[in-house]
Formats: C-alpha cells, sequence, structure tokens
C-alpha cells in the first residue's frame, strides 16, 4: 500500500516516514519502491537539501517483511526493490538524518548506518538477526559497522545478533544523540532545518569526504546481496524461517 510510507516536504527538508504500524513497520517491496523513488527525487530536486527517515512510535521498522523472504526461500522471485532501495542509500547525494524510536531491527538498524545523523529514545534497540534466519549481513552492514564499532562490536551486532541499547548505540559511534520519544521528531526535524541552511556546495563536498569511495560500498552491498540471495534459498534458512514464522502465528 502505497500509505505505508509517506513522503512530506517542509521546507527544504523530505521527510520519509514508514507508517505500517500494525506490522511495526516491516518493510514490504512496495515501500522499498516508495523510498528509492523519494530518495531519487528529492536529490534531483534542487529545493530539496536533506531527506529524513522517520518511523511510528515504538516502531522505527522491524525489518524486512517475512512474507517476501518466504516467497524466495520457497522457490519465488524476490524482485529488485531491496536492491533498488539499498543502491539509492549507498548513492544518496543529499545528507539524511533519521530519527528512531522503540524497535529497530534488520533494515530498521542497518538503514541508520547510512545517516549522517542518527536520533534515538532510551527504549529503542537495535538488533541484526541475520545469522539467526540463516541470512548474512546487508546494506554494506558488513563494511560499514566495523568501521564505526570496531571488529569486535561488529560481530557483536551483526554475528551474535546481540541488541544494542540506544545509550550503547551513542558510545559507540553509531548514533548521535539520545532525547525522549516526544522529544524526537522535534530534534531531528531541529537538526534537519540547520544541515538544510548550510551552503549545499561546501556541504556536499565536506560529506564526500568523510564517506569516502562509495564505490567501495556498492562493491560490498554487491557482494553482501549474492550471498543473501543465495542464503535465502538455503534449507538453513528456509527452517530458520519457517521457525520463527511458526512461532508467531502461536
Amino acid at each position: 500500500m502505497t500509505d505505508h510510507i509517506l513522503v512530506e516536504r517542509q521546507g527544504a527538508i523530505q521527510i520519509i516516514r514508514m507508517n505500517r504500524p500494525d506490522k511495526k513497520n516491516a518493510l514490504t517491496r512496495a515501500m522499498y519502491a516508495k523510498m528509492s523513488k523519494a530518495l531519487a527525487e528529492g536529490d534531483a530536486d534542487p529545493a530539496i537539501r536533506v531527506h529524513v527517515f522517520l518511523g511510528v512510535s515504538g516502531a522505527f521498522s522491524s525489518g524486512n517483511d517475512l512474507a517476501d523472504f518466504m516467497v524466495v526461500a520457497t522457490g519465488g522471485e524476490g524482485g529488485t526493490e531491496v536492491w533498488d532501495f539499498l543502491m539509492a542509500l549507498a548513492r544518496a547525494e543529499k545528507p539524511m538524518v533519521s530519527g528512531v524510536d522503540g524497535i529497530a531491527v534488520g533494515i530498521g538498524t542497518t538503514l541508520n548506518l547510512h545517516c549522517d545523523l542518527t536520533f534515538a529514545t532510551p527504549r529503542t534497540v537495535f538488533r541484526t538477526p541475520f545469522v539467526d534466519l540463516g541470512l548474512v549481513p546487508e546494506a554494506g552492514s558488513s563494511l560499514l559497522a566495523p568501521q564505526i564499532l570496531g571488529r569486535q562490536g561488529a560481530f557483536a551486532l551483526l554475528g551474535l545478533g546481540e541488541g544494542l541499547s540506544a545509550e550503547r548505540a551513542k558510545s559507540a559511534g553509531l548514533i548521535y544523540a539520545v532525547v525522549e520519544e516526544n522529544e524526537l521528531e522535534s530534534a531531528v526535524l531541529a537538526v534537519a532545518g540547520q544541515v538544510a541552511a548550510k551552503p549545499p556546495q561546501a556541504l556536499k563536498i565536506a560529506r564526500n569526504l568523510m564517506r569516502g569511495s562509495r564505490e567501495d560500498l556498492v562493491d560490498r552491498i554487491s557482494q553482501e546481496s549474492e550471498y543473501f540471495r543465495a542464503r535465502l534459498k538455503s534449507d538453513e534458512a528456509r527452517a530458520a524461517l519457517t521457525a520463527f514464522m511458526t512461532r508467531k502465528k502461536g
């Protein structure tokens, strides 16, 4: 449903809001496609200076909709929507700011590795249960997480699937600030306004220098995606996904 992603513009700020609260913002292929379109259109519009990602109260995103994973795990095709979104994140030309409240699982965590500033609330927990589902890290997280968290911190997050509280995420450098739930959106929009007010060309150059080679990131996302697609069709992943979905229904 298109209303599962709401795109709004406030002056020079483009807000991309995940809005599927009944499923804790589990992302479908259609939702990925709409976010990719919003990033592309915002990057192409000189009136837009910054992208903002938000979720709903208590849920930034619970990750990819597992029903879509099961389609591939049981022999179907998955489409290119996830790939297109990851490429849009990696190649985004304008700064990205995110506000995370509550659940941040899988892509709900790794999306923020691409953001220039992330705010989270005290109840937020960042978690990536890829290996538990018989899968592998995605969104370039196997490259970005070690750079931010160090190799052992990255292994705890991506390998063990250990949850990272907002305070620990801030201490580790994964996020910028921790704010109360009722202050999250105002804090995010305030800093986005500050970003939007900067001289755009100078900020673009500075951001590119800080981010380094995009091609290294794109190459890593490509490697991860090859493994991810292969793992989705493995017996190991199919068993793990089936067990997880059975527990959810029970």
